[in-house]
């Protein structure tokens, strides 16, 4: 009995063995034939020209204006604004965009890329495309104080974020660049949150 089982043992230890090969070398054909070396070679093309496409270049290039009026803005709110939940979301907002327009223009440097002049706040990307400020807009919001420069401050600020994150999920999307996609989802996130905080502020108001 235990001379059978021995065997039996042999042989399915043999047969699985024979499987195991067999799927190696099938794994292997595989592996080296068709249009598999394809992606890997793309990939290294793509990390030695640092791994960014047209969409990342699209994003940075749209974000700094995008970021600079958005610091821009917020800047007035120190003396213009009466609410402290206004001032310190404005502060919040240059915290955090002014080292993302640092970055993007890096970025953008690195590519061999133009950087947007800093000139440029808004007037080429404004109205309803992104989001940005119309200069009528920002006349008018400089032109506030109190009550009322919080009021619009915080409408006109949604509208520029909800413009950032449609901005960021595109770059989410199609992006290739990863510390870019990274960065478009802390804005997602970040900017989110504080869409609800000044729908939430202007409840109360």
């Amino acid at each position: 009995m235990s001379k059978n089982l021995v065997r039996r043992t042999a042989l399915v230890a043999a047969a699985g063995a024979a499987s195991l090969v067999l799927a190696a070398c099938g794994s292997g054909d595989a592996t080296f034939s068709g249009p598999s070396p394809s992606p890997s070679a793309s990939s290294s093309a793509a990390a030695s020209q640092g791994q960014h496409n047209a969409a990342d270049v699209a994003f940075a290039k749209g974000m700094i204006p995008h970021h600079r009026q958005a610091v821009e803005m917020a800047g007035l709110a120190p003396t213009r604004a009466e609410s402290a939940e206004v001032k310190q979301l404005a502060e919040e907002i240059k915290k955090a965009q002014g080292p993302e327009i640092k970055t993007l223009s890096g970025w953008l440097t690195s590519w061999g890329e133009q950087v947007p002049a800093e000139g440029a706040t808004n007037h080429s990307m404004h109205g309803a495309d992104g989001g940005m400020m119309t200069p009528e807009e920002m006349d008018n919001l400089k032109k506030a104080s109190g009550k009322a420069f919080d009021t619009a401050f915080m409408q006109l600020m949604i509208k520029h974020h909800e413009g950032a994150v449609a901005m960021a999920k595109a770059e989410k999307a199609d992006g290739s660049f990863p510390e870019a996609k990274t960065m478009a989802g802390a804005i997602v996130t970040s900017q989110t949150a504080e869409i609800t905080r000044m729908n939430n502020l202007l409840g109360k108001s």
